[in-house]
């Protein structure tokens, strides 16, 4: 039990007990040992005090215990509750980001519980008739506890690196959350060896020395933690993925915006506004499809065919050529033409009975030109960027004409505005041609030709 020393010879007595006893007992001891030698330079006005300690031990110890605690809790309040408040309201009035960033990861209030612990670490020392090993082995308990709240706050310091580097446009670009979860780890596993030892009163060299034999049982468990590592430094360093970019990962049904890239795990929120979370060492096994490029280069591909019915392509008559050059758009083409055609025809003559090869303007043609015209004056596609109209192998389901352009607006609703009124407008054009598109036929066009059918017989019978 903890006694207040009353002569010199007492403190021999108590180090002298502490030479005999293993390491942990004899530390405590030397810190009694400091403890009773502070009391002694205060002896003489202790006196009253040490008179009601020595009849009442238990209540003492009770009582002081109390106050400790209580001391150490309060000193915690004033620290959150006025301290941190204080600096919190200036932090968000200062113009600089960092020591906001560092409150929003809770670095101070973390670092707070540090104060009732030294406070009940070193005012245990206090308390009177505590006994060796409860004392020992509370302080233990406290020293811990402060490893475990600088572990806490090495976590809470990372995310506000983090949130620092958010505020930085090349975050999107070179993100390192990744890199500090890894930091994170390796402080975790640090302060988890140190809470061992110091409850065990063990050097924590022993359990490091330890890890060699864990080596494979390590790379076992952490097997695909360290794979996501390497990843997530070659996906960093080659630049293959950012936070923002849209991927396609048809493996894992992912289609949409990466939304987080961490060290295990990257984030992507499809379309539908589902979630899928990939492992970061998949993206360096499958291949996937980033549309960044895209976003990028400001334009936006459209890529769709009209199918031409093939038994409406025809050459133009002599009236349709005088309509189609009245119009803006054909105007200029449709004079070129008129007159290329004509001088390549009256360079050939018919001679004898051979036909000579002349040239004629066809529908199509005119048509496929009309369309680069109407694109050309469009104002939602992009000039400078692949630019064709063209056709395509003729098939069973007509002659497609592919329009292959860019749109210079990338936002999906507008680009998709944009399509949709080119295929409109084309679409609602084509017959002007005396084209016709072509789809097959519908259970509508079945019945309509039997109706048809059935009202020429009956027409026929009636004659």
């Amino acid at each position: 039990m903890l006694e207040v020393a009353n002569e010199a010879g007492d403190v021999g007595t108590v180090a002298g007990r502490a030479a005999g006893r293993p390491d942990a007992e004899a530390v405590a001891d030397t810190v009694l040992v400091q403890a009773d030698a502070v009391v002694q330079g205060i002896h003489p006005l202790l006196l009253p005090l040490e008179a009601m300690i020595r009849a009442n031990p238990g209540t003492a110890l009770v009582l002081t215990v109390l106050g400790v605690l209580l001391v150490g809790e309060i000193l915690h309040r004033i620290v959150r509750h006025f301290i941190l408040r204080f600096l919190e309201r200036i932090a968000r009035q200062t113009p600089q980001k960092w020591d906001q960033a560092l409150f929003d990861a809770r670095l101070p209030q973390r670092m707070a519980w540090g104060v009732p612990l030294l406070v009940w670490y070193y005012g245990l020392l206090l308390v009177p008739f505590l006994a060796v090993d409860p004392l020992v082995i509370a302080r233990r308990v406290l020293l811990a506890s402060m490893v475990l709240v600088v572990v806490r706050a090495f976590d809470a310091f990372l995310d506000g690196v983090n949130r620092i580097y958010l505020e930085n446009p090349r975050s999107r670009e070179r993100p390192i959350k990744g890199f500090l979860q890894v930091a994170n780890v390796v402080g975790h596993i640090a302060g988890l060896i140190l809470i061992v030892a110091i409850l065990m009163d063990r050097s924590p060299l022993i359990f490091l020395s330890g890890l060699g034999a864990m080596t494979a049982v390590l790379l076992l468990v952490f097997r695909d933690t360290l794979l996501s590592l390497v990843a997530g430094i070659q996906i960093t360093t080659n630049d293959l993925l950012r936070t923002g970019d849209w991927i396609e990962m048809p493996q894992f049904q992912a289609d949409g915006d990466v939304i987080d890239i961490a060290l295990n795990s990257v984030t992507v929120q499809n379309w539908d506004r589902t979630l899928s979370v990939i492992p970061t060492h998949k993206f360096l096994e499958n291949s996937f499809k980033n549309w960044r490029g895209m976003s990028d280069s400001g334009g936006r591909r459209i890529k769709r065919a009209f199918h031409v019915d093939q038994t409406t392509i025809r050459f133009l008559t002599d009236d349709e050529i005088k309509a189609f050059g009245r119009w803006e758009l054909l105007g200029d083409y449709m004079a070129s033409r008129v007159e290329e055609v004509r001088a390549h025809n009256q360079a050939r003559v018919a001679s004898g009975e051979v036909v000579p090869h002349q040239r004629r303007l066809t529908n199509i043609g005119t048509l496929r030109a009309y369309v680069i015209a109407y694109l050309r004056a469009h104002p939602g596609i992009h000039q400078d960027m692949t630019f064709l109209v063209r056709q395509l192998a003729p098939g069973p389901e007509g002659l497609p004409i592919e329009v292959y352009v860019f749109t210079s607006d990338i936002r999906w609703p507008v680009y998709e505005g944009i399509q949709a009124d080119i295929f409109d407008h084309l679409l609602a054009t084509v017959p002007e041609f005396g084209l016709r598109i072509f789809q097959r036929p519908s259970g509508a066009d079945v019945a309509a030709l039997g109706t048809r059918g059935e009202v020429h017989q009956a027409a026929s019978v009636g004659g």
